[in-house]
């Protein structure tokens, strides 16, 4: 039997803006367990952490200096998941998980197994089709630009 801590609520996912830094351009949102955004301390926590790993993490690996990260104000603990794209059409995903009075704390966990709650697949699921629609299928040839104008805002 599976008991609950609390019933289902949809939380808010929000695009909050393009970050570019060191020729990356990462799709940029925030999920609140409470309130519309997250926290701006975790963001920030968030965007530093970012520009920190992403040159560790994509080293060696054929990508295209182009993803989302996603900031998750969660109900007891803070995540934040870095995306990038890589080989045409690989996802490379890692997890980061900070306590929720310590955002900028950051424990690495991609190799405990852990992916991503409910609420963060949803972004990602978003983002698949937004890669597979501007990127792999797109008539007119890939388009970075209309990957990245596409974004999700909504209640899920």
């Amino acid at each position: 039997m599976i008991t609950l801590q609390e019933p289902y609520q949809p939380r808010p996912i929000r695009f909050l803006q393009l970050w570019s830094f060191d020729d990356w351009r990462l799709k940029a949102y925030g999920i609140a367990y409470q309130g519309q955004l997250p926290r701006p301390a975790l963001v920030e926590a968030g965007q530093n952490l970012a520009k920190q790993k992403l040159a560790e993490l994509s080293r060696g690996k054929p990508h295209y200096n182009l993803g989302f990260v996603g900031v998750h104000d969660g109900r007891g603990v803070n995540f934040v998941f870095i995306d990038f794209w890589a080989d045409e059409n690989e996802l490379h995903h890692h997890v980061y998980i900070s306590p929720a009075e310590a955002p900028a704390e950051f424990e690495y966990t991609t190799p405990s197994g852990l992916i991503a709650c409910v609420w963060d697949l949803r972004l990602m699921s978003f983002e698949r089709q937004a890669w597979v629609e501007a990127i792999l299928a797109n008539p007119t040839g890939p388009d970075i630009e209309k990957y990245l104008a596409c974004r999700l805002n909504e209640d899920a």
